[in-house]
C-alpha cells in the first residue's frame, strides 16, 4: 500500500493554496462591487433625471353627493366629465409620454388572461373562433370580434389637454409594439358585434378600422404581470416649461370603484434607461455594497485572525504509515 505523507514542502504548498483561495474569494467580491456600485449610481441618476407628473383622479372626479356611493355614480347616466389642472415643476423635454395607471387591477388572473382568441385577432378566416372567450364569446347569437374579457374590459377614460388656452395635441400613433401590430392583429380583421350586449365593459371600437390600427386595443391586450401598471395613452410632441399650467378635460368612464381600484394620469419624460425606475439602481447598489462589505470583512479577518492550519502529523495515515 502506498502511504501518503505531508512533508514540509507539501504543508507550505497547502498553506499557499489556502491563501490563494481566500484571495480569490475576496477579489471576486471586490470585482462585483467595483462593477455594480457605479452601475447603480448611474442608474439612479438617470432615473432621477426623469420628470413625472402624477394625478390621481378617480375620487376627485366623483360629485360630493356620490362620494359614499361611487358605483352608483359610475353606472348612472350622469355626466362623467371632469376638469383637472397639472402644474409643471421642472422642464419636460419632448416627447412627453402620457400614461394611464391602474392600481388593484389583476390583469394576470388566469381566467382573464386566457379569455381571448389569438387566431381570431390575427386572421379574418377565424372570426368565429370564440371557444376560449367565454363569457364574452357571443352576443345575440353572433360571435364577438374581438372576443373575450380582455377586449371587453378595454379602458375607456379619455383625456384632452390644453395649454395657454390652446389645445395640446396628443399623438396616438405608434404607441403599441410594432411586432404586435404586424404579427398579432390582422389588417383584414374588423370589429363585429362588439359591446352590443346588455352589460358593457369598457370602450367601443370603430367597426370600419382594422384591429391592426386600433392601437388603444393593442396596448390594452398586452396584459400586465402586476396589479399596478401603466399603459401608454399617447405622446405630447412639444416641450413643457416650469410653471406651465396644463388643463385636462377628462371623461371618467372606467369603473374601478367596484374593485376599489385607483386611476392615475401620468405625464413622464424618459432617459436613456427608460422611464422612472429607482428599483434598478437601488438593486445594483445593494448587491455592490453587500459584496464590498463581505470583501472588506474577509480581508480584515484574514489579516487580523488568519485561520490556523492543523498539524499534518495528526492525520491517521501519518500516524500509521503502514496503513494499520
Amino acid at each position: 500500500m502506498v502511504s501518503l505523507q505531508f512533508d514540509g514542502i507539501s504543508g507550505k504548498l497547502f498553506l499557499l493554496n489556502m491563501a490563494f483561495l481566500v484571495m480569490q474569494v475576496i477579489s471576486a467580491f471586490m470585482l462585483v462591487s467595483i462593477v455594480f456600485i457605479p452601475i447603480g449610481v448611474v442608474s439612479l441618476f438617470a432615473s432621477r433625471d426623469v420628470v413625472e407628473i402624477i394625478d390621481r383622479y378617480e375620487t376627485a372626479c366623483v360629485p360630493d353627493g356620490y362620494k359614499n356611493d361611487k358605483v352608483t355614480f359610475i353606472q348612472s347616466n350622469l355626466t362623467k366629465q371632469c376638469n383637472r389642472t397639472l402644474t409643471v415643476k421642472k422642464r419636460m423635454k419632448k416627447p412627453i409620454y402620457v400614461y394611464y395607471q391602474l392600481d388593484n387591477f389583476y390583469q394576470n388572473h388566469r381566467r382573464y388572461v386566457k379569455s381571448r382568441s389569438d387566431s381570431q385577432l390575427k386572421e379574418n378566416s377565424s372570426w368565429d373562433d370564440v371557444s376560449s372567450c367565454k363569457p364574452e364569446d357571443t352576443s345575440n347569437g353572433q360571435p364577438i370580434v374581438p372576443c373575450g374579457l380582455i377586449a371587453w374590459s378595454l379602458f375607456n377614460d379619455t383625456y384632452n389637454f390644453s395649454l395657454n388656452d390652446q389645445q395640446l395635441a396628443v399623438n396616438k400613433k405608434g404607441i403599441s409594439w410594432k411586432s404586435d401590430r404586424d404579427s398579432k392583429f390582422g389588417k383584414d380583421v374588423f370589429p363585429k358585434n362588439f359591446q352590443n350586449g346588455t352589460l358593457k365593459g369598457g370602450a367601443t371600437l370603430n367597426p370600419s378600422i382594422p384591429l391592426s390600427e386600433q392601437e388603444d386595443l393593442i396596448v390594452w391586450m398586452r396584459t400586465a404581470a402586476l396589479p399596478t401598471f401603466r399603459k401608454l395613452y399617447g405622446k405630447i410632441e412639444q416641450d413643457l416649461q416650469p410653471n406651465d399650467q396644463i388643463h385636462v378635460t377628462l371623461d371618467n368612464n372606467y369603473n374601478t370603484y367596484s374593485f376599489n381600484g385607483k386611476k392615475k394620469l401620468v405625464l413622464s419624460t424618459t432617459s436613456w434607461l427608460g422611464g422612472k425606475n429607482d428599483f434598478l439602481g437601488i438593486a445594483y447598489l445593494t448587491v455592490g455594497g453587500l459584496c464590498f462589505f463581505l470583501a472588506l470583512s474577509f480581508t480584515v479577518v484574514y489579516l487580523v485572525k488568519p485561520r490556523r492550519l492543523g498539524d499534518p502529523s495528526y492525520l491517521s495515515w501519518n500516524r500509521n504509515p503502514g496503513g494499520h
